[in-house]
């Protein structure tokens, strides 16, 4: 299972490397000498030139989505209540272009906007309960996560799995329904405490949500994994240079999961106000 902002793009399939590999093995025409000499006095086109999926220029994309987030999320820390106007827009826009069959960059960008108005209301959130230290400490535990997975993936010391695959989705799949369950019981009031049946203390003094945390860590951090195999795809089969877009959407989602699974983690290790 792929991050879904991947698996509904046609760029990023299966069945575009099954079509470069191809090209790659079907027999071209014979040209003439005249059409030869002509070729080899012509220098060699760059994937720019040819609008395709760079990484330079998805790195370039990813960290203007990031630009707007962090805007969005300034908003969102001085006005919180936006939050939750962040929190709705952020799921349909994020719904909208996962089911996109070509991305669009405004979308991805009022996404990222919306995104950041969820994480700067929900930082404050948490600054305001736990002191403002929180923000910090989550926002660096994030960037050295991200910098790990990279560096690692980057060396070929990571990479995904069938197997690893299938235990991530069960694992994500039993994490929502446990969320989804937490939800309902802190709403109709039958768990009062902060973090509902997180809060629950699996031994004295360890509460369900550190363990539960940094399992859930691990698997973001999984999911940057396939995020940045996704990528790698994408550029090597020389997918269209819009679907930057779509790579730079899909590690944003991640990411945004990611910060506030540490933001949630670290205030078990903090005094609440």
């Amino acid at each position: 299972m792929a991050n879904p902002a991947f698996s509904n793009s046609p760029a990023f399939s299966a069945k575009a490397a099954q079509k470069l590999a191809a090209r790659e093995n079907a027999a071209p025409p014979v040209p003439t000498p005249g059409q030869l000499q002509e070729q080899f006095s012509l220098p060699d086109a760059t994937p720019d030139q040819m609008e395709r999926m760079t990484y330079q220029d998805t790195i370039f994309k990813t960290l203007a989505g990031f630009a707007v987030l962090l805007v969005g999320a300034a908003v969102g820390w001085f006005i919180p209540a936006l939050a939750i106007v962040g929190a709705i827009a952020g799921l349909v826009l994020a719904l909208v272009n996962i089911f996109k069959k070509k991305p669009s960059p405004a979308l991805i960008l009022a996404y990222a906007f919306a995104e950041g108005l969820l994480v700067g209301g929900v930082s404050f959130f948490f600054a305001s309960n736990y002191g403002a230290d929180i923000v910090p400490i989550a926002l660096f535990g994030t960037l050295g996560v991200v910098g790990v997975t990279l560096a690692l993936f980057a060396n070929g010391k990571v990479r995904t799995s069938k197997r690893a695959t299938k235990i991530f989705l069960v694992a994500l799949l039993g994490y929502a329904a446990f969320s989804l369950i937490n939800v309902v019981l802190m709403w109709t009031g039958v768990s009062s405490s902060f973090g509902g049946l997180r809060d629950f203390e699996i031994i004295p003094g360890v509460p369900l949500g550190i363990p539960l945390g940094i399992l859930v860590v691990l698997l973001a951090a999984y999911s940057l994994v396939m995020d940045f195999e996704q990528v790698k795809q994408g550029v090597e089969t020389g997918a269209p240079r819009i679907y930057g877009w779509t790579a730079a959407f899909g590690i944003m989602v991640t990411v945004v999961w990611l910060y506030l699974e540490i933001l949630r983690l670290v205030s078990y290790f903090l005094p609440r106000n």
